[in-house]
């Protein structure tokens, strides 16, 4: 009976069921509860967890599961210890993007994943600040390279903790570019299974380089339901796909304000226009994100959401988009996905 239900569920971050893509499978039987052991290519664990209410109702007994997870890289590249690079982009600033790839990577860890953070936005850093660490700066073993900053097991690197604001902001397009290539290129990153680019907002230099000169795996869109944000965001989209970078999805934030008092949803920015956006160049939507001021206080204090909030709907809604995200990699990408097209050869 649990096979059956894992080969017949289904979900966004499991579109072929949960046995279509586990490595492994084992079962544990004890006096008053069934222990799970499964092992997937990418990290959804949480998303199990509903698997395993619905399977103690039936079962009349606890079922719980413990998950591994076996990540893989889907392209193959020179940046040594990291598995996946992808790219978290927009169109346009102020649509909450650095804010959205912290948290990502964040919702990432909770669920196993070895996580990085590359800051490319060498004019406006925020990255540190989000991190709580913008008073450290990267020390170097052999004078060539650096190690990155470990914000709670979470590796970082940014412009941000070598010179000051003042001065990264006056640089011109090439030198940028070339800060970015050396951010990426001369950091000692450990073994991680994605690497988090947190892009400027635009499709200039900085993009072009990363597009053309970094095997990026994929790319995610953040935007706002706004209509000029999703113009902005489209030009983002249209980058990517003529550099044949894949769009993995897009990430609809600011999606909506939830009244204290009443619970009312108010949509600000405009109504599903991540959604429209999503549906009319054929990729994902991954998620859409409130408002919500837990959010804002604790990036502008360095702390992570999921200390304070860990089981509020937002962080439940941050782990959803991080599973999805995972789910994306591996199916559109990884070669050991069930998506991927097989070939049979036959005697003619």
């Amino acid at each position: 009976m649990i096979e059956s239900v894992l080969d017949a569920y289904r979900s966004d971050a499991f579109p072929h069921g949960v046995l279509a893509v586990a490595n492994e499978l084992a079962s544990e039987q004890q006096k008053d509860k069934l222990l799970i052991a499964i092992d997937l290519p990418f990290c959804a664990g949480d998303e199990l967890t509903s698997i395993a209410h619905s399977l103690s109702d039936e079962l009349s007994k606890t079922v719980e599961f413990t998950t591994s997870s076996h990540i893989e890289a889907v392209r193959q590249h020179n940046i040594a210890g990291v598995k996946n690079i992808i790219a978290i982009a927009s169109g346009k600033g102020g649509v909450g993007k650095s804010t959205t790839t912290v948290n990502i990577a964040r919702a990432l860890q909770k669920q196993g994943a070895r996580v990085g953070i590359l800051d490319a936005d060498i004019y406006g850093p925020s990255i540190p600040t989000m991190l709580g660490c913008q008073d450290d700066k990267p020390s170097s073993v052999d004078g060539k390279t650096m190690i990155p900053i470990d914000a709670d097991g979470i590796y970082s690197m940014s412009i941000g903790y070598l010179v000051p604001d003042s001065d990264a902001a006056v640089w011109r397009g090439p030198m940028a570019s070339t800060a970015f290539s050396q951010l990426l290129n001369e950091t000692q990153w450990p073994a991680l299974d994605y690497l988090l680019i947190d892009m400027p907002p635009g499709t200039g230099d900085i993009q072009l380089t990363l597009s053309q000169k970094v095997p990026v795996a994929g790319a995610v869109i953040v935007t706002t339901p706004q209509d000029i944000a999703l113009a902005d965001a489209q030009k983002g989209i249209a980058m990517f796909d003529k550099v044949k970078v894949p769009v993995l999805g897009v990430v609809e934030n600011m999606s909506y304000h939830i009244c204290e008092n009443c619970g009312h949803h108010s949509h600000l920015f405009g109504l599903d226009g991540g959604k429209d956006i999503a549906e009319i160049n054929k990729v994902d939507l991954l998620g859409q994100l409130p408002l919500n001021i837990q959010v804002r206080q604790e990036a502008d204090l360095g702390e992570s959401l999921f200390n304070s909030e860990s089981a509020s709907d937002i962080c439940d809604q941050y782990r959803r988009i991080a599973s999805n995200l995972a789910s994306k990699v591996f199916h559109l990408l990884d070669m050991r996905s069930p998506a991927t097209p097989s070939v049979e050869f036959t005697d003619s």
